[in-house]
């Protein structure tokens, strides 16, 4: 790939996270309160329909971005090869796979919301938004600061 597109897909990178992360933060938030409402009411309908759109219009189309750009970002960068080594970059994508995991646990969650056999309190699922902003903050500082 020509170096010359790193600008490029470096902010198509940025974008997608930030994408990703907003709807990551948002949507523990509304699972926290849809678990405080009574099955099947009508507050509970309008819940599953906010949720299920923010996962599959906003999250997912931007998780997936997220990943084709930073992989796109390594294989211009070389970083991670035995000439140029990087292990915060190691250490960032193991905290984005469990960014990830988290995703698919939160996916999850919308899809027994919307059967109504959720078991999980909402500090349960405030607990899980905290993780996941700790999650962000240590992969920023690992972007920025390149500790290692």
């Amino acid at each position: 790939m020509n170096p010359a597109y790193y600008p490029i897909v470096k902010a198509l990178h940025l974008v997608a996270m930030t994408a990703w992360m907003a709807g990551m933060f948002y949507l523990p938030r509304l699972l926290a309160y849809h678990a405080g409402v009574k099955k099947g009411s009508a507050e509970s309908n309008i819940f599953k329909v906010m949720e299920r759109r923010l996962l599959k219009i906003i999250i997912v189309p931007a998780m997936l971005a997220t990943w084709v750009f930073g992989i796109a970002l390594v294989i211009l960068t070389g970083y991670g090869t035995p000439q140029n080594p990087a292990q915060w970059l190691e250490a960032k994508v193991v905290l984005v796979l469990v960014m990830s995991g988290l995703h698919g646990f939160l996916s999850s969650s919308v899809r027994k919301f919307n059967r109504d056999a959720n078991t999980k309190t909402p500090r349960f699922y405030k607990i899980i938004n905290e993780m996941i902003t700790v999650i962000f903050v240590i992969i920023v500082f690992l972007v920025v600061l390149k500790p290692f």
